[in-house]
């Protein structure tokens, strides 16, 4: 009697000895695509990374940069007026006369740097920020700048930058999701901003949307399975895989099938790291209390950066943190009384963010972003607003390998435009590649029948910040 072909030889030494069968065969054959059979298995960078990890804290809806972290005196001189440099820079809405900000700007650490009041707790770490100041976008719509931030098109047909990472890089931690996204409730745009578009399905975001008062194993839907124990679904599993190999083997390529192979295993071991990898309930007092606001109590945002601090500790590639659903930072009205608030509620828990990384010697191998889609105008929106600018905007970079007391660029004397070395999205995505080992020329993807990367045809390497 003939005995069917259950597995492969290569599939056989994947299996057997927890994977070093095929690790063997690899380094025999120089066969990377043997290494890479799990799509999410660690694949080599381009060149000697300085970062492994990005958090992106995304303040979803554009902050003021004139409030925050470029200060422009000269607003106070002109109050009310429109001086003819400003005229012709249009935006969304209407705007009048120029609106100084309210907000000191002390000079905080060795460096200097100048950051506003509204950020004094992370203004004591002014010596690790790198200040961009001089970004700018395409479009004053929040949409499109959504997309163009985090793909690097105005339009939903792009991968995320997080989806890039994963493709070119893998995870270290295959019991994981590689890019988490957290986030209360959907930004603009929702899952789109996170979409691996014509990337492998399995190199899309997670997103959990997570009360401050969640259970770990109330995470991800069903995370536990009542039914069955552990070792009855590995062999259940075993068997499912076994016919998705035989599947498998008669087609050439079929990506969506390799996602789905991959997501099966993800799911199962996910069963186990998932509910400690969130338990952040388990860190000591001490290191809870860097992460509370000014009530004392830990906020929805200070346990998602407590999340994502314990999340790049386990390997995941990309953790992103919303500011909140929708737009929390559009503040067309009460600019300043939003600023004061939105501010509050992030600035000790990424303070504390920063604090912790730095400890735990996980900020020089971390990227930390801050920032939103574009910025605010100088000028007044009604008598206590200001409207979206793509103008001229901030963001600031810390660890991974990024130059720290820093502010690179400038906008003009008002804060209103980019002048000075400016920076678009393409050339912050060009940045963060090269910081995680990968050039982002050669990091491609053929479809349509042509090669695409996350820079399109445009990215510049910002090699003055580097360290």
């Amino acid at each position: 009697m003939e005995i069917p072909m259950i597995f492969t030889r290569r599939e056989a030494l994947q299996r057997m000895g927890t994977g070093l069968g095929i690790l063997g065969l690899a380094g025999l054959c120089g066969d990377r695509e043997a290494v890479a059979a799990n799509p999410l298995s660690l694949k080599p960078p381009h060149f000697r990374p300085r970062a492994k990890h990005i958090i992106h804290l995304y303040m979803n809806g554009g902050p003021s940069q004139v409030d925050t972290f470029d200060p422009k005196p000269a607003l106070a001189t002109h109050a009310g007026q429109r001086p003819a440099s400003t005229a012709e820079l249009k935006t969304e809405n209407g705007t009048g006369g120029l609106r100084p900000s309210p907000f000191k700007f002390p000079k905080r650490g060795d460096s200097g740097l100048e950051i506003s009041e509204l950020y004094a707790e992370t203004g004591r770490f002014a010596d690790d920020l790198c200040v961009i100041r001089s970004m700018y976008t395409d479009i004053p719509n929040h949409e499109p700048s959504m997309f163009m931030m985090n793909s690097g098109h105005v339009q939903a047909i792009r991968p995320s930058y997080g989806s890039w990472l994963l493709y070119g890089l893998g995870t270290e931690n295959e019991s994981l999701p590689g890019y988490v996204v957290l986030s209360p409730g959907l930004p603009v745009n929702g899952a789109a901003n996170w979409s691996n578009r014509f990337l492998p399905g399995v190199y899309q975001g997670c997103h959990l949307n997570l009360p401050v008062d969640f259970r770990p194993q109330q995470v991800l839907p069903h995370l536990e399975n009542g039914q069955l124990s552990a070792s009855s679904q590995r062999r259940q599993l075993d068997f499912i895989q076994q016919l998705n190999a035989r599947h498998h083997a008669t087609r050439a390529k079929e990506d969506p099938l390799d996602a789905r192979i991959a997501s099966f295993e993800l799911a199962f071991r996910m069963q186990a790291a998932a509910p400690e990898a969130f338990a952040w309930r388990t860190e000591p007092e001490s290191v809870q209390k860097l992460y509370h606001g000014t009530d004392g109590k830990m906020n929805g945002f200070g346990a998602s950066c407590l999340l994502a601090r314990r999340l790049v500790e386990r390997g995941v590639r990309v953790v992103q943190i919303y500011s909140g659903a929708g737009q929390p930072w559009d503040t067309h009205g009460n600019n300043d009384g939003q600023h004061k608030q939105l501010a509050a509620a992030s600035d000790r828990s990424i303070a504390g963010l920063l604090t912790d990384l730095k400890q735990r010697g996980l900020l020089e191998e971390t990227l930390v972003l801050w920032g939103g889609e574009f910025g605010r105008t100088p000028a007044s929106q009604g008598n206590d607003g200001r409207d979206h600018n793509h103008w001229g905007f901030s963001v600031w970079l810390a660890g991974g390998g990024v130059r720290g007391g820093l502010a690179y660029g400038a906008t003009d004397e008002f804060g209103f435009k980019a002048v000075e070395k400016r920076v678009h999205p393409h050339d912050l995505h060009a940045t963060m590649l090269h910081l995680m080992g990968l050039d982002h020329e050669r990091l491609t993807y053929r479809y349509g029948g042509r090669d695409f990367r996350l820079t399109d045809v445009h990215g510049e390497v910002i090699r003055d910040i580097l360290v």
